[in-house]
């Protein structure tokens, strides 16, 4: 994030404000003891947002021109996930690993478990996680995220997942969100299996770290430009605590990988600890 210019106090910017958004400029106005700062998020802009606060100063029209009838631009529609191809690229898998577990089923999710998964005398069988690496099967480790077992598990999941990691990306670039990512789907799904359970999936636990990652960067770092409003936080660990209780089960939301929920919010605050500290030291 790169701060552009301080702002009186007392000065209303929401027309300003409007119109960045409105022509696509990532931003963020904070509020600090000498004024209101607005910062940019991606340099390759700074000259369009100095020619519209340039022109909002002086009072003229803001928002671009209507767009003529007709279709909307390939390259327009797909601008979004161009800028952040790690999130992009993972919600895109989860949705296609979704849609052949419609028309394949139970083979895909016994190719994606942690642990291969077969049937002996009518009954379930799982491999053992040592020999499943031993012999190379060592995406095991991450594949059981990108498994969902219904729409309203995908739809969540997919939901935080672009709110967190488009944020993270579009502050701190795919690398990092590639890392939390790998780290944190391990993570949880190690975790879970340490709990005893083979047959489980989700995004979630990455989506907690993500969580914990933002959190954290926001608290710790404000000037990194992370932001998540601190009811969200309530309502997710909210979520986490209810559905370690028997309550839960009790209204159907039974079977939640709890274990991994919890391990991707440990990963993603260590991460998150470890980077707002640098970014403080750096500030």
């Amino acid at each position: 994030m790169y701060r552009v210019i301080l702002l009186p106090q007392d000065v209303d910017t929401r027309s300003l404000r409007q119109a960045l958004w409105a022509h696509r400029i990532g931003h963020r106005i904070t509020e600090e003891g000498e004024g209101q700062v607005l910062w940019l998020v991606d340099p390759a802009q700074h000259e369009a947002m100095l020619g519209l606060i340039e022109r909002w100063r002086r009072g003229e029209s803001l928002m671009p021109e209507a767009p003529r009838a007709g279709r909307v631009p390939t390259d327009q529609l797909l601008a979004p996930f161009r800028q952040v191809p790690v999130t992009s690229l993972t919600l895109a898998l989860c949705l296609v690993v979704f849609a052949i577990m419609g028309v394949l089923d139970d083979r895909v999710v016994a190719a994606l478990t942690i642990v291969p998964v077969i049937v002996v005398k009518g009954a379930l069988a799982f491999g053992d996680l040592g020999e499943t690496l031993a012999s190379g099967q060592v995406w095991r480790l991450l594949s059981p995220a990108f498994l969902h077992f219904g729409w309203m598990h995908l739809i969540f999941n997919m939901l935080w997942l672009w709110y967190f990691g488009r944020q993270v990306e579009a502050l701190q670039g795919s690398r990092r969100m590639l890392t939390l990512l790998l780290v944190a789907g391990i993570g949880a799904n190690l975790a879970q299996y340490a709990a005893g359970t083979v047959l489980f999936g989700g995004m979630s636990g990455v989506d907690f770290a993500l969580l914990g990652y933002v959190w954290l960067m926001s608290r710790r770092a404000p000037r990194s430009g992370f932001f998540v409003p601190q009811m969200l936080v309530v309502f997710m660990l909210g979520w986490l605590v209810f559905a370690m209780t028997d309550m839960a089960a009790a209204v159907g939301f039974g079977n939640v990988a709890n274990e991994a929920h919890l391990g991707g919010l440990v990963v993603g605050l260590a991460l998150g600890w470890y980077h707002s500290g640098r970014a403080r030291r750096a500030s």
